[in-house]
């Protein structure tokens, strides 16, 4: 869910990782209780190629550059710059290898950290600096190291400008559980560790299902 305004443009990124881009007031308006329209209808997705992040992008924000996070544990830098003009068929955002898949984009500041986090209870925080920019075909560097049988589930940002003394990690699970932990306890790693436990998953939490950083 996100805000925006008429004349801002609103990119779509998918999980075949490419990405499309329209102005907000093409978009379909309808009801609070409207169904709304499926995204075939309007972008140009092949098949089996789903909608897996959104974003606004505006001439008065301050994101310098696009992060983004594969379920492999993968994770790309790229300029906004690159994605200023997007053809209306749609472009690569990032070249994906494998049964590899993208899953999350964020705008950040350059300076910012992101944290990731898996359905087994790992999760790591590095300095988005470690992840050199790269162009628009690149496959990106590891972000986490993912043991056999795990995945990504979360990535998000910390902004350079958070009270980080103040910024809780909240951790909820396919049983309903949820626990938050202040920032604290995730110590910044670099990247392309295994990173701490967050949770201790066992039957009755069940697997962690998102991972979201709160400001307390």
């Amino acid at each position: 869910l996100l805000t925006s305004n008429t004349h801002d443009d609103i990119l779509f990124f998918t999980n075949k990782g490419r990405v499309f881009q329209t102005k907000v007031y093409e978009l379909p308006e309808g009801s609070r209780v409207s169904k709304g329209q499926a995204l075939v209808n309007f972008l140009q997705l092949g098949v089996g190629e789903t909608a897996q992040a959104i974003l606004t992008l505006t001439k008065k924000d301050q994101t310098k550059f696009l992060v983004m996070a594969t379920k492999n544990g993968l994770i790309k830098k790229t300029s906004r710059e690159e994605f200023v003009k997007v053809r209306r068929s749609g472009m690569i955002a990032i070249g994906l290898k494998g049964d590899d898949e993208l899953k999350w984009v964020e705008g950040t500041s350059g300076e910012d950290q992101i944290m990731l986090s898996t359905p087994n209870g790992q999760a790591i925080r590095f300095s988005e600096k470690d992840v050199r920019p790269m162009g628009r075909n690149a496959s990106g560097v590891t972000g986490m190291r993912i043991k056999k049988g795990d995945e990504l589930i979360s990535m998000d940002v910390i902004r350079k400008e958070a009270d980080i003394k103040n910024l809780e990690v909240l951790v909820v699970t396919e049983n309903g559980l949820g626990k938050k932990t202040n920032i604290s306890f995730y110590k910044v790693q670099k990247r392309a560790g295994s990173g701490i436990k967050t949770l201790k998953v066992t039957p009755k939490t069940g697997k962690i299902v998102a991972m979201y950083i709160l400001d307390a």
